[in-house]
């Protein structure tokens, strides 16, 4: 099973190594996914956020995490059987992986790590060779109650083999990926480039998912403000007032493709207040 792994590695077509790490990683997530849909998962949750659109859509920059929401609210949720079924996958394929739940009780984001080393945060990459032994990780984080009308798709993969997932539709993840940027306690690069590509798709928010995110969590949480879409052009504007533009394409380098690089140049007020002109009504 391990030359599977391998024959995968090379259809990315990439001598950059910062690039083959990346692919390594997205191969694991999707080994990931694939344990997760044998156990059932997709039964209760759904994959969002920035790697399923690399994952599903195609989207041109390479994701750290594995977002997933519950189609419905379980504060109860747990994830140690879904973990199981994800170690068993793994092992049939030649990876030895320890996992350690990350989760407390209170929280409403349940994080855990795969891993393989006894600190508990890494994946050892065994398998590996020409110059790919680095120690990689996933983070699975799960919303046990995210805001309400959410539309889901369901969408079939094929690697490792062929399976199905249940994931957000574009549009509910794009209203999440507004409430990202408008209520992240910091800039995050890569919100601003997944925003960029969903304007460039033409993708509408889901307004009434977006306004539940916001009585939810963030400084709009329980104020009962009302949205449209210029409501949301005119915080986003304000949102990038004050950024370092050069630091906040920094964040996003290492995660794309390096033909792209030039093109964060651009990234400025002017540029970004260009795109939010564009959004989709």
């Amino acid at each position: 099973m391990i030359d599977l792994i391998k024959d995968r590695l090379e259809e990315y077509e990439t001598r950059d190594p910062v690039q083959k790490l990346n692919a390594v990683k997205e191969i694991l997530q999707e080994i990931a996914l694939f344990g997760l849909w044998r156990t059932g998962f997709f039964e209760k949750a759904a994959f969002q956020g920035g790697t399923s659109l690399r994952i599903l859509y195609g989207m041109p920059r390479f994701s750290e995490d594995l977002d997933f929401i519950l189609k419905n609210g379980d504060p109860g949720f747990d994830w140690a059987p879904y973990l199981k079924g994800m170690i068993d996958c793994f092992e049939e394929f030649g990876l030895t992986v320890e996992v350690r739940d990350k989760s407390r009780m209170d929280q409403r984001i349940k994080k855990a790590l795969l891993k393989s080393d006894s600190t508990g945060f890494q994946l050892n990459l065994a398998f590996s060779r020409g110059g790919l032994k680095k120690i990689q990780q996933i983070k699975l984080e799960i919303d046990v109650n995210p805001p309400d009308h959410s539309r889901f798709e369901y969408t079939y993969l094929d690697f490792p083999l062929d399976f199905e997932i249940c994931n957000q539709d574009l549009s509910s993840n794009f209203a999440l990926k507004l409430h990202a940027i408008l209520c992240r306690p910091y800039v995050k690069g890569r919100d601003w480039y997944d925003f960029n590509w969903y304007v460039k798709k033409k993708i509408q928010p889901n307004l009434p998912h977006l306004q539940k995110a916001l009585d939810q969590w963030g400084p709009w949480e329980n104020q009962g403000t009302m949205i449209d879409i210029s409501w949301v052009r005119t915080e986003l504007e304000k949102k990038m007032e004050k950024m370092d533009w050069k630091d906040v394409a920094e964040d996003v380098r290492a995660f794309i493709r390096p033909m792209e690089h030039d093109g964060l140049n651009l990234w400025s007020k002017d540029y970004f207040g260009h795109k939010i002109k564009q959004l989709a009504p």
